[in-house]
């Protein structure tokens, strides 16, 4: 799809894209075409600015995932996002499918996580372990198909692959997840895990963003539970 298509919002000072799963953030070893170049190329064909475009990245969502991604296109604008995130003066939705139903139909889930960067995973820990980091989310189950539940998080804080490994911890890993212990992967390599809303007050005028995007990837299963995430 493209990335025109997928432009949530967009003023003078943001830009917000929804992601494709498998589509880098930002440029790695892999030599991937990341969507931070993507985004300033679209900012420079679309507004003929020459040279070197400015276009910050607000946040990151790992490579399997896909969702909301926000960019700034303005220093002073990547500044005050920063602050915004830095304070937790954000709110992220994320919505997960997961094969094996939690025990509970809502719940606030704490665990204490470790990363093990050689290993690109995180672990959770006893409370006691001073390298770990507490990590909080409330979820609750918004929907469910013959074999499938749909998950709605809010995070409470941000650690390193949170989302699935606190899932994973209560024995519901997410669909194509094999590193935190799903049974098998998607046909994409993605994960089904999908950054469906931000909200946050704009770094210039001060109004409410809100913003909301469904699922853009090929799993059939989105297409089954893309509605509830618009609810």
């Amino acid at each position: 799809m493209p990335l025109k298509e997928r432009i949530l919002f967009e003023d003078n000072h943001l830009l917000i894209i929804n992601k494709l799963a498998g589509e880098l953030v930002q440029g790695d070893h892999t030599g991937d075409r990341p969507l931070l170049e993507k985004a300033r190329e679209y900012i420079r064909d679309t507004y003929n600015k020459p040279g070197n475009v400015f276009c910050g990245l607000v946040h990151r969502l790992d490579r399997p995932t896909s969702g909301i991604v926000v960019f700034a296109k303005t220093s002073k604008a990547l500044a005050r996002m920063n602050k915004i995130f830095e304070q937790r003066d954000v709110a992220k939705t994320y919505y997960a499918v997961v094969q094996t139903k939690p025990s509970k139909a809502e719940d606030r889930l704490v665990h204490y996580l470790k990363k093990d960067a050689k290993k690109n995973k995180s672990f959770v820990r006893p409370a006691g372990d001073k390298q770990a980091k507490k990590a909080e989310l409330t979820y609750r189950i918004k929907g469910e198909s013959q074999r499938y539940f749909l998950i709605e998080v809010e995070l409470h804080t941000g650690r390193h692959h949170q989302i699935r490994a606190q899932l994973a911890a209560i024995g519901s890993p997410i669909k194509g997840d094999l590193k935190y212990g799903f049974a098998r992967s998607n046909h994409d390599a993605s994960i089904s895990l999908h950054a469906g809303r931000i909200q946050f007050k704009h770094p210039v005028g001060a109004e409410l963003v809100d913003i909301k995007a469904i699922n853009p990837g090929e799993d059939a299963i989105w297409r089954i539970f893309n509605p509830k995430i618009l609810e």
